[in-house]
Parts: C-alpha cells; structure tokens; sequence
C-alpha cells in the first residue's frame, strides 16, 4: 500500500448465524484482493468468530478466508447447539422449576435454553486450539501482520460492556458503560461475545459472567477508533427496508412472543451499527466543513459499510422445516410459523442450505458495490 495501511479496520457486528453473510463478502475480498492486510480487526457476537478466526490465520487474506468459508460451509445445527428432545425439555423442566420455587437457593439454576458445549469443540478444532488459546494471534502481532484485535461481551456483573482486546502499544479506554481491557484472547471471551442472552449460557471468566457482545455496546465503531482506525469497513447483517416495507403490518391480531422477540432481538443485536455509522458521518462531514485544530480529539475516518439486500430474517421461512424437530415444535409453539416472524429464529438457523444462501448473497452484495470498495481500497 502506498500510505500507512496500519489504520484500516474491518468490523464485523452480530446476529447470530447471519455472520454468514459477512463471510460472503469476505470471499469476494479476498478474491479481489487476495494479499489484503487488515491490521485492525473487532467483533462483536457471532462477527467475533469471525474476527478472531482472520486474526489467528497465519496463511495470506485469501488463505485465512478460504479456511473461514470452508469452517462455515461445513457447520450443522448439532456443532453449534443441542437441541434434541431430551435436552431442551431438561432446559424447560429447570427453568419451570426455578420459577414455581421463586428461586429457592436448592433449585436448580437455568443457564440457557440449549447447550452450547459443541460450539466451544468447534471453535477450538476450528481454531486449532485444543486447550483454548488462540497462538496465531500472537504469532501475527509478533510479525506486525496485525496491529490489533478486538472482542466485545457483556459483562452481566457489572451490566457495562467489555471490549477484550490483544494488541502491540496499544492505550485503553474507560466509559462509563464501557471500558477496554488488555488480555490474551483465547475461546472464553468468543463464546462470551456469541452468547446470545436467554438462548445461550452465559461464560464465567475472571470471577464474573458475561454474555452477547451487543447487549450493551451502544457504540459498535468505538473499539475500531480506540485502536487508531482511520478507514473502517463495515459488514452490517441489518437488512434496510423501504419506507413502503417498513410501514407495512407484519402481523395482524395481539403480537406473538416470536414477534415481539423479532423486533427484541433487532433492536439489540443489529440495529446498532447503522446509528453509530450515521454518527460518524456527520462527525465527517462537520470535518470537511470547518477547519480543524491541530490539537484537536476529531479526525477525519471514512468508512464503508455493506448491508444486505434482502432480509435474511424472512428468508430463513424456507429453512424453518429444517430446524430439529423438537426445537421446530418449541419455536412454533411461540408463534413463528403462525406469524412469520422468523427474524430470531434465524440467528439460531445454523443450517447448511441457509448458511450457503447467506454467503452467496453476501459475495453477490459484495459484488454489487464493486466500485465503491475498489475507490475505498484505492491504495491495495
């Protein structure tokens, strides 16, 4: 690159497996520019995955994002998440159990309702990290091939978010709903970060418990800027409607749980990174403006961001059947099928036909906006 490319960063938001969408755009990247380096890299929720998975590749941009499609490409429902009969129902027996003795310190605490244990074998096979740390990223920040890595989760003790990060002379910062914190990133804080809260058990890690990333981090971008980005590109997993499909009714009749959990789960998880993104352009265009002092906090960061062209929420509808049979019967049950609300549904939707569609789209999105990428990478 012909200027300091130490100031692009990559940041890759949440929404369970949507993330999928991301990695089609990231196949279309590499493909373009296969010896891309991103110094800069943060996820937040299933993005931390993603994220973490680039940052501990050894191999080229287009190395590291073929063995990402391949570990995405080959993921089933049973990897992530049990959700067999007998598992769920003893889910549902604990938490109907802990509610009917008003929490009684005998009863039996209920984590999540499904297990999460095949995600954490998973990533560490994926990882190639059989006791839980994550040594290519340190190999990497040794060898000035990545400045910095970032993970967001929430910190349920506390109720601020944590962004996690692993880096070389790099400050920390401290709001006062969220705070950096240097560490050695290992598969904790991605299990931590992908929690998704209710569904998935929280993690425990340094006396406290800690869940989704995007609970509490009202400022996606925040990590990114911290660590010195000053060109961020941006995978959002939102899908923007037009004024017409967002004034339309969805669901006629009292709302259903798995509606209200739609719009839930939209507003926590997704949503986010576009305000922020709307933010940090009128940050710029106050720049471009008026002239800045040489001392001044504010700088110029321009930014690119992707969103999807269709609403990968709807289009899980034609994967639903293929969720197990006991957790179809349990998502029914909240009225997914009756109201086709499948937003949440969705992000638990780790179905080999459905990932594929989210990656084709993300490539074909990617694809689309061939010369807006091409004028932000004009020094790649």
């Amino acid at each position: 690159m012909n200027r300091d490319s130490d100031d692009l960063s990559l940041v890759l938001s949440g929404g369970g497996a949507h993330a999928a969408y991301q990695v089609g755009f990231l196949r279309y990247l590499a493909g373009r520019y296969p010896r891309l380096r991103i110094p800069i890299l943060t996820g937040i929720s299933a993005g931390a995955i993603n994220a973490a998975f680039i940052a501990n590749h050894q191999g080229t941009f287009k190395e590291a994002i073929a063995a990402l499609c391949d570990f995405w490409s080959r993921l089933d429902i049973a990897q992530v998440y049990r959700a067999d009969a007998p598992s769920l129902l003893k889910s549902l027996l604990r938490l109907g159990v802990h509610l009917f003795t008003a929490g009684r310190p005998q009863s039996p605490v209920p984590k999540g309702l499904v297990d999460t244990a095949p995600l954490r074998r998973l990533l560490e096979t994926g990882f190639l990290s059989p006791n839980g740390r994550l040594a290519g990223i340190g190999e990497n920040i040794r060898r000035q091939k990545l400045k910095a890595v970032a993970i967001t989760a929430t910190n349920y003790t506390t109720g601020q978010a944590v962004t996690w990060v692993q880096g070389k002379d790099i400050e920390m910062w401290e709001r006062p709903d969220r705070h950096g914190m240097m560490t050695e990133l290992t598969v904790d804080q991605i299990m931590a970060s992908s929690a998704l809260p209710i569904l998935f058990p929280a993690i425990g890690i340094g006396g406290a418990w800690y869940g989704d990333g995007g609970i509490r981090q009202y400022a996606p971008l925040s990590p990114s800027l911290h660590l010195g980005a000053a060109r961020i590109m941006a995978v959002s997993t939102h899908y923007r409607p037009s004024s017409q499909e967002a004034g339309g009714a969805v669901q006629h009749g009292y709302p259903s749980l798995a509606r209200i959990m739609d719009i839930l789960m939209s507003a926590i998880f997704i949503d986010l990174l576009e305000q922020d993104l709307l933010g940090l352009e009128r940050v710029n265009q106050l720049l471009d403006r008026e002239p800045r002092e040489d001392h001044s906090p504010l700088r110029l960061v321009r930014a690119f961001t992707l969103c999807p062209s269709v609403n990968l929420g709807l289009l899980a509808g034609g994967s639903e059947p293929d969720l197990p049979r006991p957790f179809r019967f349990l998502t029914r049950g909240l009225g997914t099928r009756k109201s086709g609300s499948f937003d949440w549904v969705s992000m638990l939707m780790f179905d080999r036909r459905y990932v594929k569609q989210l990656m084709d789209i993300g490539e074909a999105d990617a694809r689309a906006q061939k010369e807006k990428i091409e004028a932000f990478l004009a020094d790649a």
